[in-house]
């Protein structure tokens, strides 16, 4: 179904229904993009598909769209990938039907995120329709397969791919579900940093009846982990909750009971604030463990660094046309996970601002179609601000 077009450009809502039915489970694109640069090209935007690979993942496609070759240059970012449906009888509607029902859209992806992506396209076009696509400046998408994977050949290669061929971004919208329960009260100026840790600690294998001839690595992670766990990283910082550190994980792998493992492991997650980087939250981990002593081993792979957008022009601009449209004035907040935003404020300034969270990844992920609408206004209240800002 192609989403029908009206005297104030796409509806949000048929365009949601649009990618909502394209089954788009990470790494599978299911048609999603394509759906996406067909609503597009009729503006005025030049679409790349984008193609990436790298050992040990899968190849991802990616959708670049741009509008202009002026500056300024404003970029709506997001992704087109989904997480499984999980336990499908779970589910009240089709996951990929796009149903409407009393007034909410159910589907995989319609909060997280391709209701906002579909709010991006209602907002340009309405945009281009006041101006008669006359504007001074740019527009872009940039749209990732990959961001509920690994991540590796989605956003952050589009950027390089970008800045190879001269594109500067001024600015940058990502269109996560940053509102807890209502739209309007929550935007991201930043995300806490996230940390993921294997510590492996090594001892001697031996008769537990003999106690002394063996060194348990066991009583050693118990202690680790007690020293962790005990301390705070931080009290947090002026835009920042404090750093959280959260044991995911213990195995021995030890099946009998009269036998002392020879080593014992643990999964750490860290998300921390920008008062560290990775680095420093591996010093704090190592500085504990080694008060413990012993032979260990410390395994750290680094999911994305903390980062701020200062408050400045374009989290007032957000902030600005979100009250102006819900009367609500958003929180400045860095709480939550990691988004594609970590790779995007290399590059400009980078917020985020989309539809409400509280059903992503759930069963029956849904969202008020009234919400859908008014996140396009805001959208195109933004491209209003933006571009007439003087410069």
């Amino acid at each position: 179904m192609s989403p029908s077009s009206n005297s104030s450009g796409l509806d949000p809502l048929e365009l949601s229904q649009a990618l909502i039915r394209c089954e788009s489970v990470t790494p599978i694109d299911g048609g999603a993009q394509g759906v996406l640069a067909r609503a597009l090209t009729p503006m005025g935007f030049v679409c790349h598909t984008l193609s990436f690979s790298a050992p040990d993942t899968p190849d991802i496609t990616n959708l670049y769209a741009r509008l202009g070759t002026g500056a300024p240059h404003f970029c709506f970012a997001g992704h087109t990938d989904v997480v499984p449906v999980g336990d499908r009888t779970a589910w009240s509607a089709d996951p990929f039907a796009g149903e409407v029902k009393n007034g909410q859209l159910y589907g995989r992806g319609a909060a997280d995120m391709k209701g906002a992506i579909a709010c991006f396209a209602a907002a340009v076009a309405r945009f281009l329709a006041k101006r008669e696509k006359a504007f001074a400046g740019s527009i872009s998408f940039l749209i990732t397969g990959d961001e509920e994977g690994p991540a590796v050949n989605g956003t952050v290669k589009m950027l390089e791919w970008a800045k190879q061929r001269g594109e500067v971004f001024d600015a940058c919208l990502v269109g996560e579900p940053t509102n807890p329960t209502t739209l309007g009260e929550m935007m991201k100026v930043g995300r806490r940093g996230s940390l993921n840790v294997r510590l492996i600690v090594n001892g001697v294998a031996g008769h537990v009846a003999y106690p002394h001839l063996a060194d348990n690595p066991c009583h050693r992670l118990v202690e680790m982990l007690a020293a962790i766990t005990r301390d705070r990283l931080d009290e947090g910082t002026e835009h920042f909750q404090p750093s959280t550190l959260q044991i995911s994980s213990i195995d021995v792998g030890n099946p009998t009971t009269n036998v002392i493992p020879a080593k014992a492991e643990a999964r750490i997650n860290v998300r921390f604030t920008d008062a560290y980087d990775s680095k420093g939250v591996e010093r704090w981990l190592r500085e504990r463990f080694d008060r413990v002593g012993g032979n260990y081993d410390l395994v750290a792979q680094v999911s994305g660094e903390s980062f701020l957008t200062p408050p400045g022009e374009l989290s007032r601009t957000v902030a600005a046309a979100v009250t102006r449209v819900t009367g609500r004035t958003p929180e400045l907040s860095t709480s939550g996970g990691t988004s594609d935003a970590r790779f995007i404020k290399n590059y400009c300034p980078v917020v985020e601002f989309g539809l409400v969270g509280e059903t992503m990844h759930k069963a029956d992920e849904r969202m008020p179609i009234a919400d859908i609408a008014t996140l396009a206004d805001i959208y195109e209240a933004i491209l209003d601000d933006f571009f007439s800002a003087p410069r």
